[in-house]
């Protein structure tokens, strides 16, 4: 009987640097993975923290990590060649059937890009699987942005609005919230959109009220609260919401059932 608490040691592959904070760790696995599902990562002697998958790809799995903490920080302190220790993954993940066949709207703020990157990666390579697809993404700063060669892979396959809430003066790109530039989309038929809307808890309030304003409905809606997960497996209880587990229910919900998640 496998023992869920027991982890595998996971090689890194590749160590991608975005910012000061946050690196991208390229770990070697092997395995089912969905987007938006999570790992335990772990150091021995420092304890373990659960990060969001931020990529899929053959025999790799990535993660986007901020340095915020101790466990974080001495996973700085591994580069290639080294290893760390994870289990999962965790959590139920964007199902990408449910979006197959519309048109996809992702708004992401931050860091909660990272969760929603697998989604936004597949369907920039399969967009014969959806009717269009568009990335509204914010980041605090310019020097804030992730993915950068990502978003110029995505701009060449969908529409992509990159901006951030403050700039220099000579800045050329967009700068506001994202919630600036929802009421801007041009839905030709609503009833065939879907949106996923991850970032900051505000963020995400005010992000699916303008979304509502355009006439869609609570189940067209996606979110995910990751940032409540913890052990993984419904033990310690640091993710419960009512009667909710967010790591073995959530951390995806539709907003049908995510509007009554009282954090």
């Amino acid at each position: 009987m496998k023992n869920e608490y027991i982890p595998q040691l996971s090689p890194i592959r590749e160590v991608i640097k975005h910012t000061e904070l946050e690196y991208t760790f390229r770990m070697g696995y092997t395995g089912e993975v969905k987007p938006g599902q999570f790992f335990e990562i772990s150091l021995p002697k420092y304890g373990e923290a659960p990060i969001s998958v931020s990529g899929i790809g053959k025999d790799t799995i990535d993660f986007t990590i901020r340095r915020v903490g101790r466990v974080t920080n001495e996973i700085f302190e591994n580069y290639v060649g080294d290893s760390l220790f994870i289990r999962g993954p965790y959590g139920n993940g964007f199902e990408l059937d449910a979006f197959r066949g519309k048109a996809i709207v992702v708004v992401a703020g931050g860091t909660g890009l990272s969760p929603v990157k697998g989604v936004v990666d597949h369907f920039a390579r399969h967009m014969e699987e959806c009717r269009s697809c568009t990335l509204i993404a914010g980041f605090k700063s310019p020097d804030d942005v992730l993915f950068k060669d990502d978003f110029a892979f995505w701009k060449e396959k969908m529409q992509v609005i990159l901006t951030v809430d403050r700039a220099p003066e000579n800045y050329e790109g967009a700068v506001g919230m994202v919630t600036k530039y929802i009421p801007e989309l041009c839905l030709k038929d609503p009833e065939t959109a879907v949106f996923i809307c991850v970032g900051p808890p505000a963020m995400m309030k005010f992000s699916v009220m303008e979304i509502q304003k355009l006439g869609i409905k609570d189940r067209q809606i996606w979110i995910s609260n990751e940032r409540k997960m913890c052990c993984g497996l419904g033990k310690c209880g640091h993710c419960r919401m009512g009667s909710t587990y967010v790591c073995l229910d959530g951390p995806v919900f539709n907003y049908e059932e995510g509007k009554n998640l009282i954090d």
